[in-house]
């Protein structure tokens, strides 16, 4: 799906859940005490986009390298869009997943939430004999966190929350063409690179195989269950 589609699904899914956490009448929402009587509806959303730069809303500008003319004749979206980070690129062989999750029935603190994507990811990789790390000060899941010069980031996170609605969410590479990546520092993050799944174990994964074990790991660290 292109990204301008998703993004819209996106925000329907967020305000129909942002209404019913708003009584008719009111300009308030209830408080975090009744928030588990509410009948919002968590979501979780895996897609592919068509080539597409996207700028975060406290992302700077000059962290893209390629001209628009240029961009363009390659065949690559670019938006700025309202989610926290700097700028990534989503492409063909990544999945991208966005959880519109009433975070009010789990926990007000975005912090946490954060952690927990990572944690989905972490574990998810965990499957395929691969430790994924936290670095401290910057969001997303690594392969050698520690290790200067051979830090490199496997899965980048950006999201949004509206009255405790999330949308956006993280952008994992599997079989990603990363030449992508060489037109912007990624993330804002100079002088680290960018690695997949396909570069780390040598072999073209099955994304139907990576979405249904990040399906399983959502369930498990947010104790939930999917249709």
């Amino acid at each position: 799906m292109d990204y301008k589609s998703a993004w819209e699904l996106q925000e329907k899914m967020l305000f129909e859940n942002v209404g019913k956490k708003i009584p008719i009448g009111q300009s308030t929402y209830p408080m975090v005490a009744d928030a588990k009587n509410t009948s919002t509806t968590h979501h979780l959303l895996f897609v592919e986009h068509s080539p597409v730069y996207t700028l975060g809303k406290s992302g700077n500008i000059q962290h893209v390298l390629i001209s628009e003319t240029d961009r363009l004749l390659k065949g690559i979206e670019f938006y700025k869009t309202n989610r926290g980070g700097d700028i990534t690129f989503h492409g063909p062989g990544q999945v991208v997943a966005y959880p519109i999750f009433d975070l009010e029935k789990f926990y007000t603190d975005i912090g946490k939430y954060l952690r927990n994507l990572e944690e989905v990811v972490i574990l998810t990789l965990a499957d395929y004999g691969i430790k994924g790390e936290r670095s401290k000060g910057e969001t997303g899941v690594w392969l050698d966190a520690g290790v200067t010069g051979n830090q490199r980031k496997i899965c980048a996170i950006g999201v949004r929350c509206s009255r405790w609605v999330t949308m956006h969410g993280f952008a994992f590479n599997i079989n990603t063409d990363l030449n992508y990546f060489d037109h912007i520092i990624p993330c804002g993050i100079p002088n680290k690179k960018v690695t997949s799944l396909q570069q780390e174990l040598g072999k073209v994964m099955d994304l139907e195989e990576v979405k249904i074990k990040l399906k399983e790991k959502f369930e498990l660290v947010f104790s939930i269950q999917f249709m």
